[in-house]
């Protein structure tokens, strides 16, 4: 059996699949392979899986699967998995920093320090503390964000028209938009998502509120985006995916009142290797039947 690992993965996994037989990063041996491990940058679509005949699995280290065309692989009887629990808490560790960075002028703190200024008036911030978060979905990631928001004692609203979730109070879109001082994305890229933050949307949104995405860059229209980050409707916007990658000529790059980071939601060390950890048990189960 050969495993090519396409996208990088934790240094040691190589070794921990070395038991299920050849193990490489070649990519031209894509034909060959039994086994693909993808993450982001690799995009098994319909002419790449055809490009690899003897394929029987694909697993996707992360969240979602929206860069794979998982119909087409199933009608070639190719197994599709991905790592869901693997990437929460690396996730929701970067919406909080994300949230406190904007919230306490900290980009710009940097900055001006380091460049020899002493604008400490100026940088005069605003707290978590009892500020409103609307979490658009509810699910793995949302919940481990639900968890560290309490902790800000932030008062916390949902909605997720196919998740419940007790713990979290839930509302309607309209209420979310209306009453949000923060919105923080956590669902899948959809036919339904797509673009699902537009002029439209964001016109129901409370003054000045706070975007924060680290989900999916297309839930986003960018240019929709920066217009209401120029005209003030929306305050600022903490993003970490965007509708292309790297985002060349994005109309966000324009304005000030961003925090853009390189899609790094899922790069810590630890969630490499329950990434790898949780890999290792989707081959060992596929391979004993």
């Amino acid at each position: 059996m050969k495993i090519l690992i396409s996208d990088p993965f934790s240094k040691e996994l190589p070794d921990m699949l070395k038991e299920f037989g050849e193990v490489t990063d070649d990519k031209s041996q894509l034909p060959d392979a039994d086994i693909l491990l993808v993450r982001s940058a690799t995009k098994p679509n319909k002419e790449y899986i055809d490009s690899a005949p003897n394929l029987k699995l694909i697993i996707r280290g992360g969240v979602g699967i929206d860069n794979i065309d998982v119909e087409y692989a199933k009608s070639k009887n190719i197994v599709v998995r991905n790592t869901p629990e693997a990437s929460s808490v690396a996730v929701a560790e970067l919406v909080i920093t994300h949230m406190l960075a904007i919230q306490h002028n900290l980009i710009r703190a940097h900055n001006t320090t380091k460049n020899g200024e002493w604008i400490k008036k100026q940088l005069k911030g605003n707290e978590l503390y009892r500020k409103t978060l609307g979490l658009i979905g509810i699910g793995r990631i949302a919940r481990e964000v639900f968890k560290r928001a309490k902790v800000f004692e932030m008062n916390i609203i949902a909605c997720d028209p196919y998740v419940c979730y007790d713990e979290c109070k839930e509302v309607n879109m309209d209420e979310l938009y209306e009453t949000s001082d923060f919105i923080s994305l956590h669902v899948p890229l959809t036919d339904e998502t797509r673009e699902m933050i537009n002029k439209d949307s964001i016109a129901k949104m409370k003054d000045g509120v706070i975007i924060i995405n680290t989900a999916r860059g297309k839930l986003i229209n960018e240019a929709d985006l920066a217009e209401a980050l120029k005209s003030g409707k929306v305050k600022y916007a903490g993003l970490d995916v965007y509708e292309s990658e790297p985002p060349v000529g994005s109309p966000l790059l324009e304005v000030d009142n961003v925090l853009l980071t390189p899609h790094l939601g899922a790069q810590t060390h630890e969630n490499m290797d329950r990434i790898g950890e949780q890999v290792v048990d989707i081959i060992r189960e596929f391979v004993q039947g």
